[in-house]
Formats: C-alpha cells, sequence, structure tokens
C-alpha cells in the first residue's frame, strides 16, 4: 500500500512552493517530467516510519529543474512557473488531491503577491542604488589612496636613494650637508603625511587616530622645530641618521599600503614591512630624541619660542622645558607603536 504524506502548497507569480510533511527525511527523490511532480523518500510521517510518494499534474507548464530542501521537520519544494502568472488552482483535476492542502504561513492572494513582488523590486533597486554610490565611493577612495602611497613611495626612494649615493661617494663629509640637500623632500613628504591623521580620522582607512597622530606629529616636530627653526642644528650628522632611518622605514611601508589597495599581499614585502620596523622605529627614536637633547642648550640660548612672564617675575619659560617633557611623551607614545608592531609580527609568524 503506498502512503502519501501531507503537502501543503502556495504559490507567486513566478513559483510554487510545496511543504512535505516528513520528518527526517532521507533518500530524497524529487523530478519533474512532462508536468509532472513525483516525490518519494523516507521519513516519519502521519503513519510513521514508512516510504511516501506522491505525484501531482501541475494546471500550467512548469521548468523542469526543482529544488528542495529538507529540514528537520519537513522537505521544502520550490518549482518555478515555465510563463510568469498566477493560477487558479495547482493541479489539472479540478477536484484536488485529499493530501494537498494551501499552506496559510505563505499563501498570499493575487493583489498581496503583487505588492510583495513590487517591494521586492523597490528593496533591490535601493540596494542596487547603494551598491553603485558605495562601488563609486571604493573606486574613489582607492584611486587616492593609491596616488597617495605612490607619491610618498616615490618621495622616499628618492631621499633614501639619493643619501645612499651621497654616502659612497662622499663619505663622511655627507653627513654635515644632509639638512641643505634633503630637507626640501623631506619637508614635502612629511607634510603630506598629514593626510594619513585626516584618512583615520574620516574613517577612509582602518586604523586609530591617536597612533597616527602621534607618529606623524612626532616626526613634524623634529623636522620643522628641530631641525627647521635652528640653523646651529643643520650641518649636525643627526640629521643625517634621522632622515636616513625616516627614509628606510617607509620604503617599505607605501608599498605595502599600494599593494592593500588592491586587496592583495606580497608575503616577502609584508614580512619586511614588520621586521625592518623592529631595529629602524627605535633607532629611529634614538636620533630623534638626540636631536631634542642637542637643540636644549640652543633654545636655552637664543630664548627661541620662549613665553615671556610678567615684569614683575622678572623670567621667561624657556622652551627647553616642554622638550624635556616632550621626551618623556615620546618614549612612551614610541614604545606603544612599537609593541602594536612586534604583536602584529608575531601573528604573522604563527599563519
Amino acid at each position: 500500500m503506498t502512503l502519501t504524506p501531507l503537502v501543503y502548497w502556495a504559490q507567486r507569480h513566478e513559483e510554487i512552493y510545496l511543504r512535505v510533511e516528513l520528518t527526517d527525511a532521507q533518500n530524497i527523490d524529487v523530478q519533474v517530467h512532462e508536468n509532472v511532480l513525483k516525490f518519494q523518500a523516507l521519513g516519519r510521517g502521519a503513519k510513521g516510519q514508512h516510504n511516501y510518494e506522491f505525484s501531482l499534474e501541475f494546471l500550467l507548464p512548469v521548468k523542469p529543474e526543482v529544488r528542495h530542501k529538507s529540514t528537520q521537520r519537513q522537505v521544502n519544494i520550490t518549482v518555478r512557473k515555465q510563463q510568469r502568472g498566477w493560477w487558479e488552482r495547482l493541479t489539472v483535476l479540478e477536484r484536488k488531491p485529499v493530501f494537498l492542502a494551501p499552506d496559510f504561513d505563505r499563501w498570499l492572494d493575487e493583489s498581496d503577491a503583487e505588492m510583495e513582488l513590487q517591494e521586492k523590486e523597490e528593496k533591490k533597486n535601493r540596494l542596487k542604488t547603494v551598491r553603485h554610490t558605495e562601488e563609486g565611493f571604493i573606486s574613489l577612495k582607492t584611486s587616492f589612496l593609491l596616488v597617495y602611497n605612490l607619491v610618498q613611495f616615490l618621495g622616499f626612494s628618492w631621499i633614501f636613494v639619493n643619501m645612499t649615493v651621497r654616502l659612497f661617494i662622499f663619505g663622511q663629509d655627507s653627513l654635515y650637508d644632509t639638512f641643505h640637500t634633503i630637507s626640501d623632500a623631506m619637508f614635502f613628504c612629511q607634510t603630506l603625511a598629514l593626510v594619513e591623521v585626516f584618512n583615520a580620522a574620516f574613517g577612509v582607512v582602518r586604523t586609530g587616530v591617536f597612533p597616527t597622530l602621534i607618529q606623524v606629529v612626532g616626526r613634524n616636530f623634529v623636522l620643522f622645530i628641530i631641525f627647521g627653526s635652528l640653523e646651529e642644528m643643520h650641518h649636525r650628522p643627526v640629521v643625517f641618521f634621522a632622515f636616513y632611518l625616516w627614509s628606510a622605514i617607509e620604503i617599505f611601508r607605501y608599498p605595502f599600503y599600494m599593494l592593500g589597495c588592491f586587496n592583495t599581499e606580497w608575503k616577502t614585502l609584508t614580512w619586511l614591512r614588520y621586521s625592518v620596523w623592529i631595529p629602524l622605529y627605535p633607532l629611529g627614536v634614538l636620533a630623534e630624541a638626540v636631536a631634542v637633547v642637542q637643540s636644549i642648550p640652543i633654545f636655552d640660548q637664543t630664548k627661541l619660542y620662549s613665553i615671556p612672564l610678567p615684569k614683575a617675575i622678572g623670567t621667561s619659560i624657556n622652551f627647553s622645558y616642554f622638550l624635556h617633557v616632550y621626551l618623556i611623551l615620546m618614549c612612551l607614545g614610541k614604545v606603544n607603536k612599537q609593541e602594536e608592531n612586534q604583536s602584529v609580527l608575531y601573528q604573522m609568524c604563527f599563519l
């Protein structure tokens, strides 16, 4: 004796939905041939654990492709109509089979189905519009970041190569004229680096604003205030070491970011970007600290940037006081930055 499961149905303008009441169905076989759907499966239905089957001849033509998905409680079947439209009933026979009933959980009238379809189309159009807008923004953002990182890479590469060539040609003498030969390019690159702070602040890139601010402002303070304001610092070797270490770090960092614009990673470059940082970054911090220490007597002597106090007090607040505080804050901030990059490198080692 053939056992037939309970089947519930609903429709939309383009699809037919069938819900077969079988628990833990196995060996499911669903086919559509000559507009007749045939179903067979082993499962627990109204008569217990048995093989169940049924067939339905549809009212109008349907596509032979059929989709089904089994859950713990039921089997859901989706059949696509050959032509879009609303059927007055499911089967050719006016009298519906006894095992077939409307699926009121999904049942809609034709007008309600039209409204549902219209809402889906509107939602799809809205998502498409948003997607196009986001794609345009992403494309513009990617282009902007690519150009920015390329310019910075070329700028710092020129600085690094120029200083390296001069070191081989002029030897020790090149340590004393670095500011006059390289400062313009370094001023340009470090001024442009302020863009990174705005990128972090406005969410163009996913990075913290505060660490980026410390990095950029720290370098620019040394470059513009220590080196740029004091002519006595122009011929000191510390300028060479600071510029050389800064550029050596950046010639690996900016290509790494350029590849990131294309969601691409070159593992060798990634390793260099975080490995080279470990020795060079503290050396760069040391060079900055040496520059600040060397500038303190000069600021004391010249009284540059000192804050005058009322004549009744008869003195002023020397800028060197601020430099002592700055040295402490700089070391604390740079140590945190170093720890962040070391943690990234350690994570890479275990990937």
